[in-house]
């Protein structure tokens, strides 16, 4: 999707500050800005909310908002998707006005950020538009929750930084998997000491997206994540598994991100299922990408600034089951999500043996969130990824209500999307060079503070 000169030009006076080596760009805060650290929201009796992107995404947590705030404006460039989401909030039963649509064309979100009856804006549309939505979100006095990323690009994520600094409001990227119950869980327990002290971890994105995502049609356009991969080597999706450890090892609490090391294969799959699959034919719009340059597979490690480290993964070409790859390691021992088992000197295991099954269920069991107990029956209600998207929604409509701080802010956000370009920028390095992480927080992160917790 190309964007046009106004939407563009939203980022002017931006991009030129990353003439130099982009990961060493770390702006002063100008007059105006104030760190954005601990800052409440304001308290609402009820949240309003206004949803930009109607599609695979966004089509699916139109239900979850519009059963927790009120609804009151929607937006999409295909008007059948709006009239679409209109029907399927009042028929919830929980307002009796209909929102407002927005179709009329690429820019016609503005209109929708303009109104003076929403509070937050929901973004879920191509990446390239999250940048300039949430800024003008913001700019016309609304908080904003992302899908992700925030953006793929760093002069993009800084200035969003410094727009929510300048307009006192919060940034946010609405990372599902945070929320999820295991997540929760290992959260507490890193919390509750029973790793000791957390050494490294691992996250990522490993997800064979081919079919039917990359060439299958289900995105629209059919063709934007696809072409992402012809723009950037990187790890361009690296959040879902990256958010959950950096949560439990208190990054931009006590520690933040300091280098990044990246390194890919070469791409080929993609090009190869275009070849051999036969439900892509001769017409199929693959055949105007330009030549895929993104690895397959990538691999990150990212340190701290106290000398632990994350390795990221990110892999959506390969065929491969499905995994985040999520572990997580300390002096009194070590868990692995994704193969359901722990081992921990700290309850008693000493045998070099994985603690699995019911064993392991009864361990994270005990240290559940209070979210899952509270919200089971609802989050299998209005589901999503096993209720994760439905409790990720609650959570944050709950926070604006209640006037308390976002779990994740607009650092957590930029921290966590800065991994995508710079990944990029450090495999342009030779011999595995890092490339340094900017301090999104400048100076903020030394101070620990509440999140999840």
């Amino acid at each position: 999707m190309i964007r046009s000169g106004a939407v563009l030009g939203a980022g002017v006076g931006v991009g030129a500050a990353t003439a130099g080596p982009a990961a060493a760009w770390e702006p002063a805060r100008d007059r105006g800005e104030q760190p954005m650290v601990d800052v409440p929201f304001e308290g609402f009796e009820k949240v309003r909310v206004g949803l930009i992107g109607l599609g695979n995404r966004g089509g699916g947590q139109d239900v979850r908002f519009g059963a927790v705030s009120t609804v009151t404006a929607v937006c999409d460039i295909r008007p059948a998707r709006v009239e679409r989401t209109i029907g399927r909030i009042m028929a919830q039963g929980f307002q009796d006005t209909p929102p407002a649509g927005y179709s009329n064309g690429e820019e016609d979100y503005l209109n929708l950020v303009r109104r003076d009856d929403v509070d937050l804006v929901y973004i879920a549309t191509p990446w390239e538009w999250h940048y300039p939505q949430a800024k003008a979100a913001m700019e016309h006095g609304k908080h904003v929750a992302i899908e992700l990323p925030i953006s793929p690009h760093l002069h993009e994520i800084w200035d969003l930084v410094r727009t929510s600094e300048r307009t006192r409001k919060h940034c946010m990227l609405l990372e599902n998997v945070n929320y999820f119950r295991p997540e929760l869980q290992l959260f507490n327990m890193v919390s509750a000491g029973l790793f000791g002290d957390v050494q490294h971890a691992s996250g990522g994105y490993v997800h064979d997206l081919r079919w039917p995502y990359l060439f299958g049609g289900a995105y629209y356009p059919e063709h934007w994540r696809r072409r992402w991969q012809t723009r950037m080597n990187a790890l361009h999706y690296p959040m879902h598994g990256l958010g959950p450890v950096s949560a439990a090892m208190g990054i931009n609490r006590g520690d933040r991100f300091d280098e990044i090391v990246a390194v890919s294969s070469p791409p080929k799959a993609l090009a190869l299922f275009r070849s051999e699959d036969p439900r892509v034919g001769p017409g199929h719009s693959s055949w105007d990408d330009a030549p895929y340059i993104s690895g397959d597979r990538h691999s990150a490690f990212v340190t701290t600034a106290s000398g632990r480290f994350i390795r990221v993964e990110h892999d959506v070409n390969s065929p491969h089951p499905y995994t985040r790859e999520t572990t997580l390691t300390g002096t009194r021992g070590s868990i692995e999500l994704d193969n359901a088992r722990v081992y921990l000197e700290s309850l008693g295991h000493d045998n070099h043996t994985w603690r699995t099954g019911s064993s392991y269920t009864s361990i994270l069991t005990q240290h559940d969130h209070w979210l899952w107990p509270a919200l089971e029956r609802l989050a299998e209600q209005y589901g999503g990824h096993g209720g994760g998207d439905f409790v990720a929604i609650f959570r944050l409509i709950q926070l604006m209500r209640l006037g308390m701080t976002p779990d994740i802010d607009v650092y957590d956000s930029a921290a966590w999307c800065s991994v995508i370009p710079l990944s990029h920028e450090s495999m342009k390095t030779e011999h595995l060079r890092p490339v340094k992480i900017p301090d999104f927080t400048r100076g903020h992160w030394k101070n620990p503070r509440p999140t999840f917790d």
